[in-house]
């Protein structure tokens, strides 16, 4: 089982499931809160939370699963790094199991509705996020902006200890790990000298 697990992730077909079957969820999902009668403006404010949640989540995952001690993930990430272009991802069931984690958790507290809304917000921000990757390792932008946002992340693949988050840099300016230019010595000593002599 394990064999046929591993040969699925590097497959394209579980890295195009994995958006298609992620974004049917949370239609269903949402069409399932909207059937609980899930006030619209709180649906918004649920679903908009479900796509902060995710970027954490994404931030957490990426640092310290794939970059973490577990081998099997790590394995994985390495590959990725190795071949960016390539079609290594998650097998396409495992963020739906996710899902249902998440589902079971909150229906407690916040009911099956809200809980829906939660989590159809996490899998649009992972299909988001897929898709952002994707496009990150394919395209090359003109936009500043855009290029700025893809350029965070190829830094990361030269320094993997740094730029976790993919579709925001929130996380990575919150937790210390957003990758910082050095000045060069001689650069910063001119510097120096000219603010110096200026006084």
């Amino acid at each position: 089982m394990s064999q046929f697990v591993n040969k699925l992730t590097h497959t394209r077909v579980n890295y195009w499931l994995e958006p298609v079957v992620d974004t049917a969820l949370a239609c269903v999902l949402l069409a399932d809160a909207i059937r609980r009668h899930v006030p619209a403006q709180v649906a918004a404010l649920i679903f908009l939370a479900g796509l902060f949640a995710f970027s954490f989540m994404e931030y957490v995952v990426h640092r310290w699963v794939f970059h973490g001690p577990l081998q099997a993930f790590a394995r994985g990430h390495a590959a990725h790094h190795g071949e960016p272009r390539g079609y290594d991802a998650l097998p396409f069931f495992v963020p739906a199991l996710v899902l249902a984690a998440v589902i079971g958790l909150c229906v407690p507290w916040a009911g099956p509705g809200d809980a829906y809304v939660l989590a159809s917000g996490i899998a649009f921000g992972y299909v988001a996020y897929g898709i952002c990757h994707f496009v990150i390792h394919r395209r090359r932008f003109r936009h500043p902006l855009l290029r700025g946002w893809a350029a965070r992340h190829h830094i990361h693949h030269h320094h993997p200890g740094r730029n976790f988050g993919v579709t925001s840099a929130l996380w990575d300016a919150l937790l210390g790990t957003r990758y910082v230019r050095l000045r060069s010595h001689s650069a910063a000593s001119a510097r120096s000298a000219a603010d110096t002599s200026t006084r």
